[in-house]
């Protein structure tokens, strides 16, 4: 049987000594959430199976239960190679939605709190020659209000903008071997001024730590630096320049080396910088015709079914004329990122915030630690802009959220990350941000026009929460809007913002109209349409859920890429 995503998943940080674990494993439903006090961790066989990494909810794992599951246990057998029992051997997940307990041979080796970020474990301690048991238990009680839920929906059926929820594992996990003086983890920071590339290498042991990079498979330049153990760090001069830009995602290879442990990567040469209204990447003003894209499948819910459909995500919205997307309400998976790095597609990297309550000083438990693994993870991908850790952070059961919250997780993010902009909460309610924006769904385009007229020649700034927010001159954008509902399967019976139009002429026109008063505003930096595609009952996507066009394309990607006012 062949495993499902069997490509590496962290490809900034490849290994030759990797086992992929996906396919099946063992499965069982914990209804009464009893099973840890049943020694499920030492149990000899659970009751069901499972195609690893699709959630329980989708049909690509073989169970498809849409009903709530407060826990759920998996079980694996593996036997590793000889050679692995010197080194340390490292149990990888690249996601496990929301608490997970892991075992080997029954004993625990960690735990993990937060269903969006990426963590391992050494479990070189607990292994035998011959084979080993790994089992996982993962625990899911999304309504509490105490853990990020993003677009899963508290309800039995989906809803509006809520859809089928996703409990357990639902990236891939794999095993990993390194000797044991090893690089544990490395920051890139690019410098075209001064064509050179800093890197900030974690490593454990003494050695010597090496860099080489080539481009197009010439070496263009390497560096090192002895360690004795902890960071080291190295710049790394290049003979080449090749920019990173918005549509060329020009990648140069880079081989890490430190004593015996060798790391394949890349990295892009690009650098970012606001300058009055303008968003520059390598100071070319850019302006960002984003799209929100939300991360779901029909098969597979929270997880691509193959590589190609990521690709084949991102390629639809350049088709439209995109050059890059929101991730919305989701963190997605490495993957994922490289193929925008690959393709010169600009990203804005977000948590799952919804659901969580933003009025009790709590939700920082939940929230924190999670988010600062999702920006240490993805630090290194160039075609990541900038973070948005939160989105519309509406009042929790009537109660407002605590602006001391946003204000740490603004300061938190850039102290992870000083090298992208980071907005507080997209849309409502600012407390602190290097950007403003605001969603604006109104569906009448001369309304919609009046808006932003005075800013167009500089004036004032529309904001539909000037109660709660305060604007302070920052650069400013539309981060959401259109979501113009058509729906060509169930006759309109679909969920969408406002009134839909009647005909397809009637959608074009509107289509134009909202698009070209942010393309014509002189100090507007970009836009993000809502949305790339229908997910389940809403439909207000340029494709359908199964990602078939809605529209012709040609003329959606004419109106889109039309040069804007404030480009280059």
């Amino acid at each position: 049987m062949s495993i499902p995503r069997p490509e590496h998943p962290l490809p900034q940080m490849q290994r030759k000594d990797w086992i992929n674990l996906n396919g099946t494993w063992e499965f069982e439903i914990d209804y009464g959430k009893s099973g840890r006090n049943r020694k499920m961790n030492e149990a000899t066989s659970l009751k069901n199976s499972i195609t690893v990494p699709f959630c329980p909810e989708s049909e690509l794992s073989g169970i498809g239960h849409k009903d709530f599951m407060n826990c759920v246990w998996y079980r694996k057998t593996v036997t590793l190679p000889d050679e692995w029992f010197s080194g340390n051997v490292i149990l990888h997940f690249g996601a496990v939605d929301y608490r997970a307990f892991v075992y080997v041979n029954g004993e625990e080796v960690g735990t993990h709190i937060g269903g969006y970020s990426s963590f391992q474990f050494n479990i070189t301690k607990f292994l035998k020659k011959g084979e080993n048991v790994i089992t996982v238990c993962a625990e899911d009680e999304m309504r509490n209000g105490k853990q990020p839920e993003g677009k899963q929906c508290g309800n039995y059926f989906s809803m509006g903008c809520h859809y089928t929820r996703t409990t357990g594992i639902w990236q891939t996990v794999w095993l990993e071997h390194m000797p044991e003086n090893h690089i544990q983890s490395v920051k890139y920071y690019p410098d075209p001024d001064n064509d050179c590339l800093t890197i900030s290498a974690q490593v454990c042991g003494k050695g010597t730590f090496s860099a080489e990079a080539m481009f197009d498979g010439k070496p263009v330049g390497s560096a090192e630096a002895y360690s004795a153990g902890g960071v080291v760090n190295v710049c790394l001069k290049l003979s080449e320049k090749h920019l990173w830009e918005v549509g060329n995602g020009r990648l140069y290879d880079l081989t890490l080396k430190f004593d015996s442990d060798i790391v394949n990567s890349y990295f892009g040469l690009r650098n970012l910088k606001l300058e009055g209204m303008k968003f520059l990447i390598n100071g070319k003003s850019v302006f960002q015709r984003l799209v929100l894209d939300q991360g779901f499948y029909p098969d597979g819910i929270y997880t691509a079914s193959t590589e190609d459909a990521l690709i084949n995500d991102i390629q639809l919205s350049l088709d439209a004329g995109f050059n890059g997307a929101r991730l919305h309400e989701k963190v997605f998976e490495s993957r994922f990122l490289y193929h925008c790095d690959r393709m010169g597609y600009i990203v804005w990297g977000e948590h799952a915030n919804w659901g969580l309550d933003l009025s009790d000083f709590q939700s920082l438990y939940a929230f924190s630690s999670e988010w600062q693994e999702a920006v240490e993870r993805d630090f290194n991908h160039p075609s990541i802009v900038g973070w948005c850790p939160l989105n519309e952070t509406w009042d929790y059961c009537g109660k407002p959220q605590i602006n001391e919250i946003l204000a740490y997780v603004y300061d938190l993010t850039k102290r992870l990350d000083p090298t992208r902009p980071c907005i507080d909460t997209s849309g409502n309610f600012h407390v602190k941000t290097d950007i403003y924006d605001i969603h604006d769904y109104d569906q009448d385009v001369e309304l919609f026009k009046s808006h932003y007229e005075p800013f167009k020649t500089g004036g004032e700034i529309y904001d539909n929460h000037k109660s709660r927010q305060k604007y302070g001159g920052q650069p400013y954008f539309i981060s959401e809007y259109g979501g113009i509902k058509w729906d060509v399967v169930n006759n309109k019976e679909g969920w969408g913002y406002g009134q839909g139009p009647e005909t397809m002429e009637e959608f074009m026109d509107r289509y134009q109209g909202l698009t070209d008063t942010l393309l014509d505003c002189d100090y507007m930096f970009g836009f993000c349409y809502t949305q790339l595609y229908d997910v389940e009952q809403e439909v207000n996507g340029l494709y359908t859920y199964d990602r078939k066009p809605k529209f012709d394309m040609a003329k959606i990607k004419a109106i889109n890429t039309r040069k804007a006012a404030i480009e280059d």
